[in-house]
């Protein structure tokens, strides 16, 4: 069975010749097709597919093989790739082929992954629920009348029904790891700064980060070792060395403080929630941790600040949209601002539209000052609120989301209830910091709980570690949903 083989299975077994990439290829492709229910996918590019996986045979037989030669990914459809369409989940860009790679598909070709398509998101990254798609929403493998969580619900819908081993995502307010948790799998948004943004289709410039969803921890070192590395094309790239991810995992972590902050646990955390993330610091514990109570008092205003900044950004980056040089254009206008009016109209969501109309509010003279300018100010206090905490610890644990997954359709006409799924994870990406989700367990109904963990800036090695060692010691990350297998 090999697809639930972790990154470093299926990599010893193509070396040893036990399966050739085209046969794992076609593997994955059939579960594409026969599990197209999810919706996980937007494109799926079966001839470019196969004939990738041809070339990394090719290497493997000549010993000139990567970890991930021949090792067939997803990526989420916001990342530009070369003569392939790259939508955003939007009619405006339904038609859009990129004509260059961004940088994470140009380093994934690099290793010899096998590209099996473009994985289906909420509309330009905006959303919690996946359900913002013009393609349609995903559904979750572990229950199909739930949401997969947002915006990479395609990425970790695929992972977690076994349609690829490893997916990209981007993270701007916890979209890479609130799908995990949703999804019952492994979501890691990096520091900002560490993996390129060139090519990545911009939501909120100064939050949006690329990362990957996995089945364990491992997965995501190999893939984080690929993914990240100064980029000059990216005014954003930090040039620091990367280090070999997978090197320090399995490490001890006797006399290693987590932090626990009280923000992270009082009203709104639903209880079975709350009990399994108990019960994961109690694993910690038994592996000599030293667990501590830390104070964050600005992060409760996290998700107003976060939706002042984001759509503020947002308006600037989607003014791009206009229908003159690219994109869907409306059929039928009287003049240049007609055409402007009808494309955006027509070729925006309404949550895309909700979110350009606060930007535009927020950044309006009269504004700017009494909105914008008070959301950076409180943007710093969050990050000097994780810099205290980091004084005393040296990772932050507490729950991903407030819930489980819930159901397809129960928020999508309340955005104030659907943002606050992001109460948790947003306070990482105002600060910039590194963070994941991994499993840590199921509610009452069967869905996934998921645990996060907060390092300090690019120190992903040791958040890794982290995890890794909760999953040698549990086996939450094993599980397949029902119907999958």
């Amino acid at each position: 069975m090999f697809h639930y083989k972790s990154l470093a299975e299926l990599s010893s077994a193509l070396h040893a010749k036990q399966v050739s990439s085209i046969e794992l290829t076609e593997a994955f492709l059939g579960r594409i097709e026969r599990f197209k229910q999810l919706n996980a996918f937007i494109t799926v590019d079966r001839e470019r597919a196969l004939a990738q996986a041809r070339v990394a045979d090719k290497r493997i037989s000549e010993g000139k093989a990567g970890p991930l030669t021949g090792i067939p990914v997803a990526h989420k459809d916001i990342f530009c790739t070369d003569g392939m369409l790259t939508t955003c989940a939007s009619k405006i860009l339904s038609n859009f082929v990129a004509p260059y790679d961004a940088t994470i598909i140009a380093r994934f070709k690099e290793a010899g992954a096998v590209i099996l398509g473009k994985t289906n998101m909420d509309e330009f990254a905006m959303g919690s629920s996946n359900e913002n798609s013009y393609f349609g929403p995903v559904k979750n493998p572990w229950d199909q009348a739930a949401v997969p969580g947002g915006s990479s619900g395609g990425s970790a819908a695929a992972v977690a029904g076994g349609l690829a081993p490893a997916a990209t995502g981007t993270d701007t307010g916890g979209s890479i790891r609130q799908p995990a948790a949703f999804c019952g799998i492994t979501g890691l948004k990096p520091s900002y700064g560490r993996v390129s943004r060139y090519g990545m289709v911009a939501f909120a410039s100064s939050l949006d980060q690329g990362g990957t969803l996995v089945r364990c921890a491992e997965d995501a070192a190999c893939i984080l070792n690929v993914m990240a590395g100064f980029d000059r094309r990216d005014s954003t790239s930090v040039d620091l060395p990367v280090p070999d991810y997978t090197q320090t995992l399995g490490h001890d972590l006797k006399g290693l403080r987590v932090g626990l902050p009280k923000e992270f646990f009082g009203e709104g955390l639903n209880t079975e929630v709350g009990q399994a993330i108990e019960q994961a610091i109690a694993e910690y514990k038994k592996l000599g941790v030293e667990v501590i109570d830390v104070d964050m008092p600005n992060c409760n205003l996290a998700v107003p600040c976060y939706y002042v900044l984001a759509p503020a950004e947002a308006s600037s980056n989607l003014a791009r949209y206009d229908g003159v040089r690219y994109g869907y254009r409306a059929s039928a206008y009287t003049d240049l601002l007609d055409m402007y009016k009808k494309t955006r109209s027509q070729g925006f969501g309404a949550e895309v539209k909700r979110r350009i109309l606060i930007g535009t509010y927020a950044l309006s003279a009269g504004y700017y000052d009494a909105y914008y300018l008070k959301a950076l100010k409180l943007r710093r206090l969050i990050a000097e609120d994780f810099k205290r905490a980091f004084e005393r610890c040296d990772v932050i644990a507490g729950p991903t989301a407030p819930t489980t997954a819930f159901r397809l359709g129960a928020k999508v006409d309340d955005p104030v209830a659907m943002y606050l799924n992001d109460i948790y994870t947003i306070p990482v990406n105002l600060a910039g910091l590194p963070g994941m989700s991994i499993p840590a367990g199921f509610d009452g109904t069967g869905h996934p709980i998921g645990l996060q963990l907060i390092g300090q800036y690019f120190k992903e090695p040791r958040l890794l570690n982290v995890a890794h060692r909760y999953q040698q010691v549990t086996d939450w990350h094993n599980k397949i949903p029902k119907g999958f297998e």
